[in-house]
């Protein structure tokens, strides 16, 4: 996977090839804990974990858009990817539906001296992949683990409101309230010019009511 050697590891006999070989959204995440980059949580890593099988590896403009990481940057989601994976090198997935936490699992059982690690992802050792080299790779990978298009489409993720986004929208409200409160003042100034008497038996009925109200009260 992550270097020619390494890819050529045999995969442990309990993993079984093709669509079956994936951990279903709903299962216990802790059959394999990947580590966290900085400012993630492992609820944000599970997160990103879902979101990387329904719309595909790499694909952070549909991650970011659909609201479940709000502030994640491309490159804070990329480097969470390596360590969901156990390794440096994710081209080989790109826009496949797959669970991370599988080849992870596996890349986290791969031993030997041709194998560097940084972060507990094994880093790329050997020469660079030719172009046909990463489509064959993609396509074994492809058929391998990409899971059913039927169980990815139906993945739900969670919305997450930005705290950014609210503070802005309560921040306009406060402005419009602001604004309908000078609205109204202006106008009680503007009545009180033109109709000074009014306002006055006006402002002296209601200090009789508060009056009358405050002594029933007593």
């Amino acid at each position: 996977m992550a270097g020619n050697d390494a890819f050529q590891v045999q995969k442990p006999r309990s993993m079984i090839a093709g669509a079956r070989n994936v951990l279903r959204t709903n299962d216990s995440a802790s059959l394999w804990n990947c580590t966290l980059s900085p400012g993630w949580s492992q609820d944000e890593s599970e997160t990103l974990r879902k979101a990387l099988m329904k719309f595909g590896i790499g694909n952070w403009s549909k991650i970011i858009e659909s609201g479940c990481l709000p502030g994640k940057t491309n490159a804070q989601m990329n480097l969470q990817l390596q360590r969901l994976l156990g390794q440096q090198s994710t081209a080989e997935f790109a826009g496949l539906h797959i669970d991370p936490k599988v080849i992870g699992e596996k890349n986290s059982k791969i031993q030997g001296p041709h194998i560097k690690r940084k972060n507990n992802c094994i880093v790329n050792t050997g020469g660079k992949l030719s172009r046909e080299e990463l489509r064959e790779r993609m396509q074994r990978n492809k058929e391998m683990y990409e899971l059913p298009e039927e169980e990815w489409n139906s993945i739900e993720l969670p919305k997450v409101e930005d705290p950014v986004l609210m503070l802005e929208a309560k921040r306009e409200e406060l402005r419009r309230l602001q604004k309908e409160l000078a609205k109204v003042q202006g106008k009680i100034e503007q009545m009180r010019t033109i109709q000074p008497a009014r306002m006055d038996k006006l402002k002296s009925t209601v200090d009789n009511e508060t009056q009358v109200a405050e002594a029933a009260a007593q």
